[in-house]
């Protein structure tokens, strides 16, 4: 890495999101001068901002990135992690999330450009899609359905590495793209559907694990404090080419039940519903680029991570239990 973020002024766009508010938090941390969460919070949560309001530097700006937005005065960096990120959201908000990740994306780009600042994409280990190469490395172009149930949030996030790494070659820009894996911890929504709250809840609650398929479909969970540790990392770096950020330690999704069932002392039994369409079967990082480039690899085990990710949910609800998420899941 190249130096720190001391003095630094940043915009962190989906401040308010789960990795975003993990990521002020790291910047303030590490002694900006400035860090501006910019949200329309419709999947983000002021809450997860409490602990920075008033905070000498930090702004909490309610807008919505695709529609034109304005931050005023000099920045160093500017963070991309404005979208819907889970199937429940995109599903819901399929327009707004392929807004969010053209237009959204591009107000970004304009706004680093103005302020001769660098830019970091948030992008997604979803750019693969059902992957038919395993693990999935960054040289791969990947096996996307650009007109099923997940193709909003497929290819936004594929519009959008291609609009940055065109501003970097078009305009000189100094572009920043990480493939973000499954991320897990405190601060993801209860009923966000994904199948770390979904089996959480479901534990708490001494409810059934839902499983979608046959279970044997596989995943890699990276906990986000290691996420935002390779994020830091890549920003200050010169590396303008994309980079996986994840875990490399794949286990199946019947195995990650069990997982679940041992950390948090709960939970009845598997319970088996038909697989979504185009639900990856296989999902694993090559880290290798990060490793070599970044000096970055995840620290965080699936036991310590899931330990502190449950004392989160706990406090959420005393019992555990959330209707709403034990209604909504899939394995994702």
């Amino acid at each position: 890495m190249k130096g720190t973020f001391d003095a630094k002024r940043c915009v962190v766009m989906g401040g308010a999101g789960f990795i975003g508010s993990h990521l002020c938090e790291r910047l303030v941390a590490e002694g900006a001068a400035r860090v501006v969460s910019v949200d329309n919070l419709v999947t983000g949560n002021g809450a997860n901002l409490s602990g920075l309001l008033g905070r000498p530097g930090f702004e909490d700006v309610r807008a919505d990135v695709s529609e034109p937005f304005a931050v005023e005065g000099p920045l160093d960096y500017v963070f991309n992690l404005a979208s819907p990120a889970s199937p429940v959201d995109y599903h819901q908000l399929p327009l707004e999330t392929l807004r969010v990740g053209a237009r959204g994306t591009e107000h970004g780009l304009r706004l680093a450009e103005a302020a001769g600042a660098v830019f970091l994409q948030a992008s997604t280990s979803e750019v693969y899609g059902d992957p038919l190469v395993h693990p999935q490395r960054e040289d791969y172009w990947g096996n996307v359905n650009p007109v099923g149930p997940r193709a909003v949030y497929d290819e936004a996030k594929r519009y959008g590495e291609a609009l940055v790494s065109a501003y970097r070659r078009s305009r000189g820009l100094s572009v920043r793209i990480v493939r973000i894996f499954n991320t897990y911890g405190p601060r993801m929504r209860l009923n966000d559907g994904r199948v770390v709250p979904a089996f959480v809840t479901q534990a708490l609650a001494g409810e059934d694990f839902t499983v979608f398929g046959d279970g044997s479909q596989t995943r890699s969970f990276c906990f986000v404090h290691d996420l935002v540790e390779g994020l830091v990392r890549l920003a200050l770096s010169d590396v303008q080419d994309p980079v996986n950020l994840g875990n490399p330690d794949e286990m199946t999704i019947l195995q990650f039940a069990e997982a679940v069932r041992a950390a948090a002392g709960g939970g009845g039994r598997i319970v088996f519903r038909p697989l979504p369409e185009d639900d990856p079967q296989q999902r694993r990082p090559d880290i290798g680029r990060a490793r070599a480039l970044l000096g970055w690899e995840p620290r965080v085990g699936l036991t310590e991570g899931l330990a502190e990710t449950i004392v989160w949910f706990r406090k959420q609800d005393g019992s555990g239990r959330s209707g709403a998420a034990a209604r909504r899941l899939a394995a994702t």
